[in-house]
């Protein structure tokens, strides 16, 4: 209620889940209605809450520095900031190393985070991105994406609270990309040791979540089966895999000119796996055509959790592999006859939403859409989320769903000492390169 701009800590009149189920008695509403009478007439707030501008400090001691790991590791996860996993201490000198990714104030507040409303600075993005064991050269990437987070067009302050597993997908175009270590090719969505920088940043911005947004499972984050991901998804789109005359998604989506350093925030709530090279030696044409098709029908699948996007956002964001773009471009695909190709092919029957019910939620969610037969799954094919990433192998790609209204972009700010940054980080973990093995 404090991310809508209302008290936090504002009444409420509790019900069991049970009483929202079909075919319930809804007769306990009626014979509790003085509490909601109590609650709109009498209600008052109890003392301010306490700035979360500030980060409060905490003192712990121990005989020797395994007993203290120890301690700490408990007192993070009995004062529910951790996450599970071992987590590094924001000491204050984490903490200030963290700030020297940035120029910005570290009390310089961006927003309030949802649902639960806690304040975000860049200290307390810092102390998120410390705790997720990252460097301080990820902390622009970090900014932008949580920026990106607060937009109210990404609907955030539901989606955060959503009983769907919804996460927040980080993609990253430019050089700084490659600069920090961000992964695009093999293994992109994690875990690499080589390019440590998506997990980090991807851990911060749900310890955010969680300690700002107050997302913890069955309270703040309604997600049934929760997200799957610690990390959520940050991973880098393949630029220097692009067919001649492709533009980076950045460009494409959110009209940055190419080369510039940005995030782009979708939504999603899963993610498929697409066996799409045939089976048996063909023509390129032959497999290239096949694929796709195979690709359509697992787009078709997707009907209800994509409704959120189906005017401006996207039903998802679909990764190939550069050697099958290359055969594709080589063939005379390009970026938009694919996704032309895949919204004609994704279609849906109308018979086959109307026998699952899918299409009293989309006369819902999507009633423009409701006389449509058969039913495309977004509004339009650029909706349609497509991307250079991925090992360069030529069998599978990746579909993440959406559950996402708005596709939002970031410019990325680095400050003009980042090039010691990137110095200090080919010292303490090795270069960059993708030849080098750490």
């Amino acid at each position: 209620m404090s991310g809508r701009g209302l008290a936090a800590d504002a009444a409420m009149v509790v019900f069991p889940i049970e009483l929202f189920l079909p075919g319930s008695d809804i007769a306990a509403v009626v014979e509790r209605k003085q509490e909601f009478y109590q609650a709109l007439t009498r209600w008052t707030a109890p003392a301010a809450e306490a700035s979360a501008r500030g980060a409060r400090r905490v003192s712990l001691g121990a005989p020797d520095a395994e007993a203290l790991q120890a301690k700490v590791a408990n007192h993070y996860l009995s004062s529910l900031w951790g996450d599970g996993l071992p987590i590094v201490p924001a000491t204050a000198a984490r903490v200030d190393w963290m700030l020297k990714g940035t120029t910005r104030p570290r009390d310089h507040v961006l927003g309030k985070f949802p649902p639960r409303g806690g304040v975000v600075t860049i200290e307390s993005i810092a102390i998120a991105l410390a705790m997720a064991g990252g460097r301080p050269e990820y902390l622009p990437v970090l900014v932008a994406a949580v920026e990106a987070f607060l937009d109210p067009h990404s609907d955030s302050a539901a989606l955060q609270a959503d009983s769907g597993s919804v996460y927040p997908v980080i993609i990253v175009n430019g050089p700084i990309a490659r600069q920090i270590r961000l992964n695009s090719g093999f293994g992109c969505l994690g875990p690499d040791p080589q390019h440590p920088a998506g997990a980090s940043i991807g851990r911060a911005l749900r310890l955010l979540q969680q300690n700002l947004g107050g997302a913890l499972p069955g309270i703040g984050a309604m997600a049934m089966y929760g997200g799957m991901r610690y990390t959520n998804a940050v991973f880098a789109e393949d630029e220097a895999g692009l067919p001649e005359g492709w533009l980076p998604h950045g460009t494409v989506r959110h009209g940055f000119a190419p080369g510039t350093n940005s995030v782009s925030l979708v939504f999603a709530n899963g993610v498929t796996n697409i066996k799409r090279r045939s089976a048996v030696k063909e023509t390129a044409e032959n497999d290239i055509l096949r694929g796709m098709y195979r690709i359509a029908d697992v787009l078709r699948g997707a009907q209800l959790g994509i409704l959120p996007g189906y005017r401006e956002g996207t039903p998802g964001v679909l990764m190939i592999p550069q050697v099958i773009a290359a055969v594709m471009a080589g063939l005379g695909w390009t970026p938009q006859s694919i996704r032309e190709f895949l919204w004609e092919h994704s279609k849906v029957p109308m018979s086959q939403l109307q026998r699952s019910g899918a299409d009293e939620w989309i006369g819902i969610q999507a009633p423009e859409s409701a006389d449509i037969d058969p039913w495309p799954i977004a509004s339009r094919p650029e909706n349609i989320v497509l991307l250079v990433a991925g090992g360069g192998h030529p069998t599978n790609a990746c579909w993440l769903p959406a559950c996402c209204p708005h596709v939002i972009g970031r410019t990325i700010d680095v400050p003009e000492a980042f090039d010691a940054l990137l110095a200090e980080a080919d010292r303490d973990i090795g270069c960059g390169s993708d030849a080098c093995v750490i």
